[in-house]
């Protein structure tokens, strides 16, 4: 169960049918969605946002960046395309502006931000569209944070899982290789947080209900998919007989900030994912 990207979209194409179709399918599991994932390490979002205090949390789904932000003290707005999702982060951040809206077109006014942030939604986007948009709500030095939860499949029994799954792609461990900021962004950082998280068993089990690629599979592969998984947790020697499970997460957070307004407008630098010509 790989937190990122969610079962590989076809990153090539976000605005496929297919792809926006998967994105919209958390709407029927929100609050499944929300239960189950896992939170953001502390450590890790503040590495994220630094000294921002205006922060939009977009593709925020139910919140649970949003919280993490919360909890710093931040002032946070939230935005996503799914109202059901937004719905549950209302009962998770109450009072927490909360704005239906997607990357490509966000209903907020320029320079409004210190920071944009972006957790476990970036592969949904459409990098040509959503960039632009995003340095026009930041302000002039204002960063862009990307951050995804990956288990670490370190753990042979979570390899296991991820196999009968069918996961194809881990969008943090391959940032590189599909997202390139250039101008008007400058090079990107990159902090990586090890953390365990215990679970039920049965939580284990939501998370994978919440994800897009089993919301969207006929019921008999559903079916054959829990059932492959209760077998593994049943017997794999590294689990079988635990009440709660041991998650081991990988959060890995990367964060560019853009130019001043001196600097804009004089066309890419050709930097890679990295800050590298």
């Amino acid at each position: 169960m790989t937190e990122s990207p969610d079962a590989a979209p076809p990153l090539g194409d976000p605005a496929a049918p297919a792809t926006v179709a998967a994105a919209r399918s958390f709407g029927a599991a929100a609050s499944v969605y929300h239960r189950s994932r896992p939170g953001y390490p502390t450590e890790a979002v503040a590495w994220l946002i630094d000294d921002a205090e205006q922060v939009l949390d977009l593709g925020a789904g139910t919140g649970k960046l949003t919280q993490a932000l919360i909890a710093l003290d931040r002032d946070v707005i939230a935005v996503d395309p799914v109202e059901e999702m937004l719905d549950e982060l209302e009962l998770a951040v109450p009072g927490v502006p909360r704005i239906l809206g997607t990357a490509e077109e966000i209903p907020l006014d320029d320079d409004s931000f210190d920071a944009v942030v972006v957790g476990q939604a970036w592969h949904w986007f459409e990098p040509h569209r959503a960039l632009p948009e995003i340095a026009r709500v930041l302000r002039p030095g204002g960063v862009l944070g990307l951050v995804w939860n990956s288990r670490d499949l370190r753990a042979d029994w979570l390899r296991e899982a991820g196999e009968i799954m069918h996961e194809r792609h881990d969008a943090s461990a391959t940032f590189e290789a599909y997202v390139n900021l250039g101008a008007p962004f400058g090079p990107i950082e990159e902090h990586t947080v090890a953390w365990t998280e215990r679970m039920s068993r049965a939580r284990f089990l939501e998370l994978v209900r919440s994800r897009s690629y089993f919301i969207t599979a006929p019921h008999g592969e559903q079916a054959a998919t829990i059932a492959a998984l209760e077998a593994l947790l049943d017997t794999h020697p590294d689990v079988a007989g635990a009440v709660d499970l041991e998650v081991p997460y990988l959060t890995r957070s990367f964060r560019a900030r853009l130019a001043d307004r001196a600097a804009r407008g004089h066309g890419s630098t050709g930097l890679s994912a990295h800050g590298t010509p």
